[in-house]
């Protein structure tokens, strides 16, 4: 059967599809470069899948694919990002590309082209995890902490200009909402972490329990209590208890008797199920550590200081040069404004959602709790008069 010669705006289409998907592919390669291991070997793996994506549409393009053209706008900043940090943000922002994909309405694209990229997507999504797991509660301090430096100095140092007070009590009011604000967020900080770390170390197996396994009464079974404690029902831990001691021999062999053997998933409503009896690689797979996630005391604390005040001084500024009045107030409110607007961007990149959604989220927020604190300023400074 003789091809149909493609239209006009078919092969425009198409060359756009080949330029997106060799700016992809070197996306993955950048992002690649910067790492090392299986991350390295997984984003090799994906540019890979984008060029056999773009051979299709080479293949349909034949003689008409042209001169070479730039992918789209979006695509080539994230190679410019890829190629200059290679950071979680930059694998964020792929998971976003990889959620816009046209393919499942692209009729000259075929079903396993679009199978390919949601599963894509997933990939991404996974390495991003790895990254966000590293730096989550670092980040969520310093988030924290520099939109609450942004939001409480903005309303506070606009409540007590409006009342009509003078130029410098308004300023060391905000000198003074800065420093308090920033030592108690970094005590807070230390507070809540050092105290869900210890929560979550006296969770964890004692190291002497895996060592008394040996000895324990196999017809008893004390073990099978230490899986109903953990919410099993009577046979599944009966039966996950005889599997152990069973084996026990051989997870001794594998150096997994402290920690291994009495750790185990319980399926929990909307978690995930427990491990069945003869699944022994689960046992030996890697966990979260969660201790990770929530970060250092030291760590959360130092950034919820730094962020608190680094965002705490911006409605200060322009009393600092000099302003007064509405036009002080206009420029505080402007300044945090931005500020808002990047750390809510920051945060709807980093979580996969929309940046753009997030930042104005946090600007309505923000300038809320301002405008609230305001108005009153402005009632007492009125009845005061």
């Amino acid at each position: 059967m003789e091809r149909v010669p493609p239209t006009s705006a078919q092969i425009r289409r198409w060359r756009r599809y080949l330029a997106d998907e060799r700016a992809e592919a070197a996306v993955y390669r950048d992002l690649a470069s910067r790492r090392t291991g299986e991350e390295r070997a997984i984003l090799l793996a994906l540019a890979d899948a984008e060029r056999r994506h773009e051979q299709h549409w080479l293949d349909l393009l034949g003689d008409d694919v042209g001169r070479p053209l730039r992918g789209d706008w979006r695509t080539r900043f994230l190679g410019f990002l890829a190629r200059r940090f290679g950071s979680v943000f930059v694998l964020a922002l792929a998971q976003r590309a990889e959620a816009r994909s046209e393919y499942g309405d692209e009729a000259d694209a075929t079903p396993r082209m679009a199978a390919d990229e949601r599963i894509h997507e997933e990939v991404v999504r996974g390495l991003a995890t790895r990254g966000r797991q590293r730096i989550s509660g670092t980040f969520r301090a310093a988030v924290f902490g520099a939109n609450d430096g942004l939001v409480s100095n903005l309303a506070l140092v606009l409540g007590i200009g409006a009342s009509g007070a003078a130029q410098h009590t308004v300023l060391l009011t905000g000198l003074a909402g800065l420093l308090a604000g920033a030592l108690s967020m970094g005590a807070g900080e230390y507070v809540s972490v050092r105290s869900q770390r210890e929560l979550l170390e006296a969770s964890r197996p004692a190291q002497a329990a895996g060592d008394a396994l040996a000895s324990l009464d196999v017809d008893a079974n004390e073990l099978a209590l230490v899986y109903r404690a953990r919410g099993m029902d009577a046979d599944a831990a009966q039966e996950r208890a005889d599997v152990v001691l069973s084996s026990l021999e051989r997870y001794q062999a594998q150096q997994q008797v402290s920690g291994a053997l009495l750790r185990t998933s319980v399926a929990l409503p909307g978690g995930t199920p427990a491990p069945t009896a003869d699944d022994e690689e689960a046992e030996a797979a890697p966990e979260v550590d969660e201790h990770e996630a929530i970060g250092t005391a030291w760590g959360a604390a130092s950034a919820s200081f730094c962020f608190f005040a680094s965002g705490a001084i911006i409605p200060v500024l322009p009393y600092l040069f000099g302003a007064s009045g509405l036009a002080a107030v206009a420029w505080s409110a402007g300044l945090v404004g931005l500020a808002l607007l990047g750390t809510g961007s920051i945060v709807g990149l980093l979580s996969g959602t929309s940046p753009v959604r997030r930042a104005l989220r946090q600007l309505a927020i923000g300038w809320g709790a301002a405008a609230a604190t305001y108005l009153l300023g402005l009632a007492f400074g009125t009845s005061a008069a």
